[in-house]
C-alpha cells in the first residue's frame, strides 16, 4: 500500500487553499495534490504493515502539545509548483524536527533533504504540468494576497485508494 503522512491546514487557511486550487483548475486546467491543504510530513512511502508508525503517531500527539504557523504570500520552486509560504513557529519547528526523529526510528520510513528536518514547509497550490502557464498562473494567484494563523494540531495518515488520496487515520496533538 501507498501511504503519505501530512498536517492538515485546517480554518480559513485550508479553506482557502482548497478554493484557491479549485479555481486554479477551472481557470487554467493546473492540477494539484488530490489532498486536501496540508504541509507534507512524510512524503509518499510503499509499506503492507505501518502499525509502528501508527503506534509512534499515537504516542507522540499523546506526548506533544499543538504549535502555530502563519501562512503568508507566495513563492515557487523554479517554474514547477507554486505554493503558499508557511512560517512556522519556533515550537513548531522543533515539535516537527522531534517528529522526523521519532519516524526516522522506524526502519522502513527515510527522509530526503526534501521532507526531513530542513525541508521548505509549504502548501501547494499548484504543481502539475504548469511549466506552460507559469506566468500567467503566477500572476493571477497574486491578485489574492492572504496571512492566516494556523495551528500544527494534527498528523493525518492518507492511503493511496480508487485513485485518489483517503485518510486512514488522524491524530490530533494535545491542546
Amino acid at each position: 500500500m501507498r501511504y503519505v503522512i501530512v498536517s492538515v491546514v485546517k480554518g480559513d487557511g485550508g479553506d482557502f487553499n482548497n478554493n484557491l486550487r479549485k479555481e486554479v483548475y477551472e481557470i487554467f486546467k493546473a492540477k494539484s495534490s488530490k489532498l486536501p491543504a496540508h504541509f507534507t510530513i512524510k512524503s509518499p512511502f510503499e509499506e503492507e504493515n505501518i502499525k509502528e508508525v501508527e503506534e509512534v503517531l499515537k504516542t507522540f500527539v499523546k506526548d506533544n502539545y499543538k504549535s502555530s504557523y502563519t501562512l503568508n504570500g507566495y513563492d515557487h520552486f523554479d517554474d514547477r509548483v507554486i505554493f503558499m509560504k508557511v512560517n512556522m513557529s519556533d515550537e513548531g519547528k522543533k515539535l516537527h524536527d522531534k517528529l522526523i526523529d521519532k519516524l526516522s526510528e522506524i526502519n522502513y520510513i527515510s527522509f530526503t533533504e526534501k521532507d526531513g528536518k530542513n525541508k521548505i514547509f509549504h502548501v501547494t497550490v499548484s504543481s502539475k504540468k504548469i511549466k506552460k502557464i507559469y506566468t500567467d498562473l503566477w500572476n493571477y494567484v497574486n491578485e489574492f494576497p492572504f496571512k492566516f494563523h494556523c495551528e500544527f494540531d494534527n498528523i493525518c495518515i492518507y492511503k493511496w485508494e480508487d485513485n485518489t488520496w483517503k485518510l486512514h487515520k488522524e491524530y490530533l496533538f494535545k491542546i
